[in-house]
């Protein structure tokens, strides 16, 4: 029924993920040694393989749709429960005057995506058990719109200042900007 979408944003999703593991290789010398980021950009990367992996299991057999229903359910819950598993809930270091403590705060944009990810996928799954043309369009609107959260997580994530860069700390940075 939706060869013809889900036959382009397979190759979108997984080509969003090739990209995706180029970003994660630039900063992998800042990110390695950050539990957070690790988990943060496996998290990316789930978000976008999954609904890659999803979509070339509707076109193996679009004709059967309880080939498909059990394959969205089994990769969409799946990915809930990892997506749930990695616990990237991402937290940003308040920046505080010299002498002080630095107490974690939560990235609320950040935060609400991951949480809508993972709320999705759950809702993803479940819509598979009822099945129908209906139902199917909806999957693709709700994977889409999962990509699309990926995609400005991916973004927060790739501009994310890990105080690490360069060797230089925020403040250097800031200063250098400013002369």
């Amino acid at each position: 029924m939706l060869t013809g979408f889900y036959g382009a944003f397979s190759p979108a999703c997984l080509a969003l993920l090739g990209l995706w593991l180029v970003v994660v290789q630039v900063r992998l010398r800042e990110w390695q040694d950050s539990t957070v980021h690790r988990r943060r950009s496996y998290g990316v990367a789930l978000i976008f393989a999954l609904p890659g992996v999803m979509s070339l299991f509707a076109l193996i057999d679009p004709q059967d749709p309880d080939y498909w229903r059990v394959s969205f359910a089994i990769i969409a819950l799946g990915g809930a429960v990892a997506l749930a598993a990695v616990r990237g809930f991402p937290v940003r270091r308040e920046r505080a005057a010299a002498g002080t403590a630095r107490f974690p705060v939560p990235d609320q944009l950040s935060l609400a995506a991951y949480i809508a990810g993972i709320a999705l996928f759950a809702l993803i799954g479940a819509l598979a058990f009822a099945g129908g043309p209906a139902i199917l369009r909806i999957e693709a609107v709700l994977l889409t719109v999962v990509v699309f959260l990926g995609f400005n997580v991916a973004w927060l994530l790739l501009f994310d200042d890990t105080g690490q860069s360069r060797g230089r700390s925020p403040a250097t940075s800031t200063e250098r900007a400013a002369s």
